[in-house]
């Protein structure tokens, strides 16, 4: 391995970038099993509509102390064969494999909380370092071709994770059986395979690329670096957190208002669906769980617009800018999920899906692409972390908060909700015209 500074970073070739990106597709396995799946699990265990977002909280509240302190060991890490971050990666894949394989047998609800913490959590331990590694590896102008490939990716693996119920049902002929308090065998199996892809996937990438070492330290300083207390890094990340760069403090703020649109839709969409376009009365209605695999069937239709969208992104944003690319797939977003309201003919929701995909190719690399710009290359993996406090706060305020909105001002209206979530995803739209890429 050779020692690249900033300035001389290699352009790498496309099958470069394929293979550093790839292990992003086993990660969505988990991130979108999770999301299309998490509140219909609840649901299946007994959780009342009001009492769901409490129940997503212990994960946000560990991330908020987890992606920091990773960003940071892994900014101080080096392994003479893994590397920087791929020690993370592999962590990460294992924890989360084993958390996918045991979540599908729970049997109470404080059970599918503790592993979604679990799986949160060390979802978190591989993604992070994931979204360093492409500002380590990639020049600034490849760096939009590097997050748009993880978007292709995240996308792939939402595709099939999020349809995997319906093709267990449809393709499959697996039966569902309706026995209260039993999460359906079709929902268990798509489990199963996710934890599968999850270890394939993140070996793959690091079997096939390399790293770069620390450009500033030398043999005996990269040890050293490894061995730093806790003490030391909760100074370095508290520092980093007063000195974040004026562009960041700008992006965070977009992605503040921009990702508790997606929560709400990942907390709410499925079982409104079942109920609102399917006429599901209750979750023991044979219309729920047809109308939760629909839901997942069209948010699967989401990540094929946004594995196909990926490939368009980096030339939109070489037309017209970073910026502007992204503050117009945010509308797209917030028109999608508005749209939702209007729908009667289940159909029509894959329309509405097209502009959710849309902005979520662009919510995956679009802040990322323009972040890694203005960050230091020593303390990539921190703030990269600290970064993240934007989107895992947003989700804690509605884990705590809107299970009280739900109960007294929506009346457990879960497909307002989602209307709430296209909102706020305008003001996302409207944040982001105030980043200058030109300021540090």
């Amino acid at each position: 391995m050779t020692t690249v500074s900033l300035k001389n970073k290699p352009i790498l070739s496309f099958w470069q970038i394929w293979n550093m990106c790839f292990g992003f597709l086993g990660i969505q396995f988990g991130w979108a099993l999770q999301m299309a799946n998490m509140s219909a699990i609840y649901e299946f265990l007994g959780a009342k509509a009001d009492k769901i977002p409490m129940l997503f909280l212990a994960a946000p509240l560990t991330g908020l102390i987890v992606q920091p302190i990773i960003g940071y060991m892994s900014d101080h890490t080096w392994h003479k064969t893994l590397g920087r971050r791929r020690p993370y990666f592999l962590v990460g894949a294992i924890l989360s494999t084993i958390a996918l394989i045991l979540m599908p047998q729970s049997s109470a609800l404080w059970m599918a909380a503790g592993l979604l913490w679990i799986l949160d959590t060390s979802i978190n331990v591989s993604m992070e370092p994931f979204r360093a590694f492409v500002t380590d590896k990639l020049p600034d102008n490849q760096r939009t071709k590097g997050f748009a490939m993880q978007s292709l990716f995240i996308g792939a693996g939402s595709v099939v994770a999020s349809a995997l119920p319906w093709m267990m049902s449809h393709w499959f002929g697996v039966k569902n059986s309706m026995v209260k308090n039993t999460i359906p065998a079709t929902v268990r199996y798509s489990f199963y395979i996710g934890a599968a892809a999850f270890i394939i996937a993140v070996l793959y990438t690091i079997i096939t690329s390399s790293e770069y070492p620390p450009a500033d330290i030398s043999e005996k300083l990269k040890a050293k670096e490894s061995k730093k207390g806790f003490g030391a890094g909760a100074a370095e990340i508290f520092h980093s957190i007063l000195t974040m760069p004026k562009r960041m403090r700008k992006l965070a703020l977009m992605q503040f208002f921009t990702w508790p649109g997606l929560f709400l839709m990942w907390f709410y969409y499925s079982p409104a669906v079942a109920r609102s376009v399917f006429g599901a009365v209750n979750e023991k209605d044979p219309l729920y769980t047809k109308g939760i695999e629909f839901a997942g069937l069209t948010l699967s239709f989401y990540n094929v617009i946004t594995f196909l969208f990926a490939l368009l992104l980096p030339v939109l944003a070489a037309k017209i800018g970073r910026k502007y690319t992204h503050m117009t797939c945010l509308l797209c977003g917030a028109a999608g999920l508005i749209s939702v309201a209007f729908v009667h003919t289940p159909n029509m929701l894959f329309v509405s899906m097209t502009g959710v995909g849309i902005a979520w190719a662009s919510i995956l690399s679009m802040p990322y692409a323009m972040l890694g710009g203005c960050l230091p290359e020593a303390k990539v993996g921190i703030y990269m972390g600290i970064f993240n406090f934007f989107i895992v706060l947003p989700e804690i305020i509605a884990s705590l908060f809107f299970g009280w909105i739900m109960a007294h001002l929506l009346h457990d209206n879960r497909m307002l909700a989602v209307e709430i979530g296209g909102i706020l995803m305008i003001i996302g739209a409207v944040l982001a015209l105030r980043i200058n890429e030109q300021e540090d």
